[in-house]
């Protein structure tokens, strides 16, 4: 990553956003600020898509893992008292400027000092209000404590807390995810997550393993490799072993079933998952 400039992988999950909106006209995931963010208009934006069709899986998936983690977050609210979200790797995320949620929930978005102070000038350029109770905390995960940079933006560890961290964990160490997860788990007021992550490569069919080798190429040259993969079984052991108590975890046949009904059976059996876990 370079100084004043943003993620690329990030800037590329907000061009997948966009251009759902566009061309399944936000089906999965609706967000009216994806466009405005990225400063570019509709007919670009599906011009661009359109050219690689081999990125559609993607664009669904991140369409897919938004709803998940956002209606996640609306039962957490409605049902066990959560009273703040942490965005952990905000990236170009926009649900802080368009919360439903405003008057219930005090939103932090964490980042890389460099693509958070990026974020802020795009907002600013874009017109985008940044509302009063959004707090930015910039924090380096591989280098810093979590939970000291939350501390020091304000965050109440006794109040129930979401944490939404999508697009994030394949670019960390294992250890480092670990450590976050443990974080997390061990806040007094309770906690909640949604992420993802990937099965390793050696599980993926012949074809799929192809793809994702194209795709890990891109990004690490790009700078920002994809270091971690994890199997759901010790997955979900880990889990259980840092406090979360309820744990689900949705790989691509729970997707396909969950956003295309009968899909599940076309489905491969490995590929990305979505996970939505929380403490007791």
């Amino acid at each position: 990553m370079l100084e004043q400039e943003p993620s690329r992988t990030a800037w590329m999950a907000a061009t997948h956003r966009a251009a759902h909106q566009v061309l399944e006209r936000g089906l999965i995931f609706s967000d009216p600020l994806a466009l405005r963010i990225l400063g570019q208009d509709a007919e670009s934006v599906a011009k661009d898509a359109l050219a690689h069709p081999e990125r559609r899986g993607m664009r669904v998936f991140i369409a897919a893992r938004a709803h998940l983690a956002e209606s996640a977050l609306a039962a957490g609210v409605e049902q066990r008292d959560v009273r703040q979200l942490v965005v952990l790797g905000a990236g170009l995320d926009t649900f802080a400027y368009r919360n439903p949620l405003a008057d219930r929930l005090r939103v932090f978005e964490v980042d890389h000092p460099a693509t958070q102070a990026w974020k802020r000038r795009r907002l600013d350029e874009a017109g985008i209000a940044v509302p009063d109770d959004v707090v930015h905390a910039p924090v380096d995960f591989e280098r810093e404590a979590l939970l000291d940079g939350l501390a020091a933006a304000g965050l109440d560890p006794t109040r129930r807390t979401f944490f939404m961290w999508l697009g994030v964990v394949p670019y960390l160490t294992t250890e480092a995810v670990r450590a976050t997860l443990a974080a997390i788990g061990s806040l007094p007021g309770g906690a909640e997550v949604a992420f993802d992550y990937a099965d390793p490569p050696a599980a993926l069919s012949d074809e799929a393993r192809a793809a994702h080798h194209a795709r890990a190429e891109r990004v690490a040259a790009l700078g920002e490799p994809w270091l971690s993969y994890f199997e759901p079984p010790a997955l979900r052991e880990t889990l259980t072993g840092l406090g979360f108590a309820e744990i689900e975890d949705l790989g691509p046949k729970g997707l396909a079933e969950r956003y295309w009904p009968g899909a599940g059976r076309a489905a491969p059996e490995r590929g990305g998952h979505v996970v939505l876990a929380r403490t007791a």
